[in-house]
């Protein structure tokens, strides 16, 4: 789609459920960057996470389902290492570990920040972060779908 694509950040549990655990019913969003109608972004920091959480205990994942998920999310991402636009003033989020979240939409242009992390989506109040990009959840993207079809992934 060339200048029409979506640019769009995923918090890391949205990576999650994305990489790790496939068969999600998000699988749709993949497909999406998958397809090249999305452009995935990330930052070193933001990547870092993704890398860390991916070794947590609670999801006793082996060393190769690790390397397998950060590969797959790798090889379909954007890295944006632009200088930060400090001057374009962000909210800050309650949870200082998701300010980078921000960052990234904000340095990256994303339009979309996908994401379940309340204190991310408490920023949407008084759409201050419109002009910049919006913040979605993971269902209400799926939704969109359902209601406006995704080009070759609609199924009505």
């Amino acid at each position: 789609m060339g200048n029409g694509t979506l640019r769009v950040v995923f918090d890391t549990n949205v990576l999650l459920s994305l990489f790790v655990f496939a068969d999600s019913r998000f699988a749709p969003l993949r497909g999406e960057i998958e397809a090249g109608r999305w452009q995935a972004l990330t930052s070193p920091s933001c990547l870092a996470e993704f890398r860390r959480v991916l070794d947590y205990p609670l999801f006793d994942l082996s060393m190769e389902r690790q390397d397998a998920a950060y590969s797959a999310y790798l090889a379909l991402v954007c890295v944006v290492d632009a200088a930060p636009q400090e001057y374009i003033i962000l909210p800050k989020c309650k949870d200082k570990d998701d300010q980078k979240f921000l960052e990234l939409a904000r340095d990256g242009q994303a339009d979309w920040l996908v994401t379940a992390d309340k204190a991310l989506l408490k920023l949407r109040r008084g759409q201050r972060l419109e002009p910049l990009f919006r913040i979605f959840t993971p269902d209400e993207v799926l939704t969109s779908f359902q209601k406006v079809g995704a080009g070759e992934t609609a199924q009505s």
